[in-house]
């Protein structure tokens, strides 16, 4: 379990109307759901892939490593391990 919750504000300079979820519309940019190691992180590629699930590569950045994809509804979300865990 992650018990440290981590809570993060990005602010968007872009401002896009229509009907379809965009992050860079004023509103819900992503969600990310917490691994606890490098090895559960690398597991999701292979777990989306076999539900049909398309996503990105693991990207490591100095805050952390993350693996994105979209809901249904263009929603992003992503498996994220944070730096140091």
């Amino acid at each position: 379990m992650w018990f440290e919750p981590m809570f993060a504000i990005h602010e968007n300079q872009h401002q896009l109307e229509g009907d379809v979820f965009d992050e860079f519309r004023i509103g819900l940019d992503h969600i990310a759901f917490g691994c606890t190691s490098r090895e559960e992180l690398e597991s999701w590629p292979a777990r989306l892939d076999a539900l049909g699930i398309e996503h990105g590569e693991i990207l490591d950045r100095s805050y952390g490593a993350g693996l994105a994809f979209r809901d249904p509804d263009n929603i992003q979300l992503e498996f994220f391990l944070p730096m140091g865990s």
